[in-house]
């Protein structure tokens, strides 16, 4: 049990599989929303909306701070980088048009449609490109991941059944 127990522990601290476990979170998100919009309320896609910008907000933010950096200095093709970096800034945006729209608004469910789209085409770049050059470079993906868990504790919101209501703010990546 105890071997089990650190190679959990250990999995969880793997940068790979740390950002691995937001993609699958995130999809899972917009997946509940496919299926809510013919039947939800305003009020809940809004809020699941809302919790899904906010993972997206908090992944890219770590991501942009700590594992973007790290790749760069070790693989050659940085192009990969600057790829990324630029799919989060058109995630980014439409997060922030998102957040400046009610659930009412006829092109709400459009852009979530298309931020889901962006978002998938970011994860297969990141999973089947970037991912495997980490592995391959043989970088500290424990030390890359605990630096990404104790950011997005930091920098993190509770999770989303306990997160109150707060104004929005619009805020991208934050600069370090």
């Amino acid at each position: 049990m105890t071997t089990h127990a650190k190679n959990a522990s250990a999995e969880k601290t793997d940068v790979i599989s740390l950002l691995t476990d937001d993609h699958k979170k995130v999809k899972k998100m917009f997946k509940d929303f496919e299926k809510m919009k013919g039947s939800g309320s305003d009020d809940e896609l809004s809020a699941l909306v809302e919790d899904i910008c906010s993972e997206l907000n908090l992944h890219a933010e770590a991501e942009e701070a700590i594992f973007y950096p790290a790749v760069r200095e070790e693989i050659t093709d940085t192009n990969l980088v600057d790829e990324a970096e630029v799919e989060h800034a058109e995630l980014k945006e439409l997060v922030s048009q998102l957040q400046s729209m009610s659930a009412d608004d006829p092109k709400y469910k459009a852009t979530v449609k298309v931020l889901g789209e962006y978002v998938d085409h970011h994860v297969k770049e990141e999973e089947g490109e970037i991912f495997p050059r980490v592995k391959k470079a043989k970088m500290d993906t424990e030390a890359l991941g605990e630096e990404i868990a104790n950011f997005k504790q930091m920098h993190g919101q509770p999770a989303p059944s306990a997160r109150p209501a707060r104004p929005n703010t619009g805020t991208g990546a934050r600069k370090h």
